[in-house]
């Protein structure tokens, strides 16, 4: 256990130092297995080998690629425009309206996105000078993206959650179907935090103009894409007529039907698009080499056992060691960036969440009866949707907010402490959001495996 924590201080220091997360992974696990079998490099350096041809020949990781691919094309379509315009239309006429219209808008291109940094940098282009147009302050109109943003690594397709399923070993499609309600329920929260900071500064964000029904309609009409798109995604899944790997397909397929339909495909744009694609997926794919290399390594030193013993032995209820869990998840995301925090964590505290036993209560409930592969699967699936969760909040929050720096580089104008000062309500209301889940954690399983959310 020692030196697997010697390995996790040492990748904690190289990323302070400013090493790119997935070589200090990798190198730590390199040098971390041949210190492990006495310095015997061949031995350290196989492992590691194996753990990239894996990695590569790793049927589910398609899936990575194609999606990416539909965000790309989908931007490009100009889709952003469309559901912001149709978002405005029912709400722009309140006080916020365009700030919930904004963030509306956020949760629909995530659903064909799945990036929080590409949806906040897209929806900043389209929605901020509306926003600056009716004298919303930079404040709450900045906020509102960037909180906006982070629904695109939780509402599926989500990248970071395919990362997690095959990390921990758990269905892509039960997590994405898991993803869904906490997505939704995302949305109205950061609604909530709209209305909460006009209340009290009714200037912040006054009402934009009426639209009257027709022109709701047509503005509907146009946003048919992202809805045919969503529906034949998660609906084929939930219903198990294919695959998340064919959804994938399927998704990517129409996302260039739409761009053609649409008639803004050109030949620059689609090479743009694929350039962008391979960019992201070897940027991703390199990632999780390193992270996989470390995991091994850490498992190798049995560092999870060690825990799992640890806590076992410690007379706390399970609640206790999900919220000290939690709470190291928020510390880390006020320095770390997210996808690094989650690679880097999810191997040593996945295994702890997957012993606790936090649904013993259904393997007594003749109802259910559920074995203890069952209760550890559902575990998974709620802990990687609350990480995600933690997550999103890593995002918004001050001093490494990822999405608050993409605003700043965009908009060139507006203090990063504008946009931190406006986010306060957001995260505040995530971290309600996070409470949530935790205490009722069938909000998050109803859908995936049909339990009652009120067990």
């Amino acid at each position: 256990m020692e030196i697997a924590l010697i390995g996790f201080a040492a990748v904690l220091i190289l990323a302070f130092l400013r090493v790119p997360i997935a070589f200090a992974m990798g190198l730590v696990g390199v040098i971390g297995f041949a210190v492990l079998n006495n310095w015997n490099w061949k031995a350290s350096l196989s492992p590691a080998a194996g753990t990239v041809l894996d990695t590569l020949q790793t049927e589910s990781l398609s899936v990575i690629p194609l999606f990416v691919l539909m965000g790309m094309l989908v931007s490009r379509a100009g889709l952003a425009d469309e559901l912001y315009r149709a978002s405005n239309a029912f709400l722009g006429h309140r006080r916020g309206g365009l700030s919930m219209a904004t963030i509306v808008a956020c949760g629909g291109f995530s659903a064909i996105c799945g990036s929080s940094l590409a949806t906040a940098a897209t929806m900043s282009k389209v929605a901020m000078p509306q926003m600056r147009a009716f004298g919303y302050s930079d404040s709450l109109a900045t906020a509102s993206i960037a909180a906006g943003g982070t629904l695109g690594i939780l509402i599926p397709p989500s990248v970071i959650l395919i990362i997690y399923g095959i990390m921990t070993e758990q269905s892509i499609d039960k997590l994405f179907l898991a993803g869904i309600v906490p997505g939704l329920i995302g949305v109205l929260f950061y609604l909530a935090a709209v209305q909460w900071t006009v209340f009290r500064n009714p200037a912040s964000g006054p009402a934009g103009a009426r639209v009257d029904w027709p022109e709701r309609f047509e503005a509907l009409l146009h946003v048919w894409g992202i809805l045919l798109l969503f529906i034949a995604i998660l609906g084929g899944i939930y219903f198990g007529i294919y695959t998340t790997t064919e959804a994938a397909g399927i998704g990517a397929g129409g996302a260039l039907v739409i761009a053609l339909v649409r008639r803004k495909l050109t030949v620059r744009i689609f090479v743009d698009a694929l350039v962008s694609t391979i960019r992201t997926t070897a940027m991703l794919f390199t990632v999780l080499i390193g992270a996989q290399i470390f995991q091994r390594f850490v498992v190798r030193a049995d560092l999870p056992g060690d825990l799992v013993a640890f806590v076992t032995g410690f007379d706390v209820a399970p609640l206790v060691v999900i919220l000290l869990i939690l709470l190291v998840y928020i510390v880390l995301g006020c320095v770390f960036e997210s996808l690094s925090m989650l690679l880097l964590t999810v191997p040593v505290f996945a295994p702890v969440v997957a012993e606790l036993g936090l649904f013993a209560h259904l393997a007594e409930d003749p109802a259910t009866a559920l074995t203890a592969g069952q209760m550890k699967e559902l575990s998974l699936v709620w802990f990687g949707i609350v990480v995600v969760v933690v997550t999103e909040i890593s995002l918004i929050t001050p001093p490494v907010g990822l999405n608050v720096f993409v605003l700043k580089g965009v908009l060139g104008d507006v203090t990063t402490g504008t946009i931190f000062r406006g986010v306060t309500p957001f995260w505040i209301a995530d971290l309600f959001r996070l409470a949530l889940f935790v205490l009722v954690p069938m909000i998050v399983l109803f859908v995936p495996f049909g339990i009652n959310p009120f067990q």
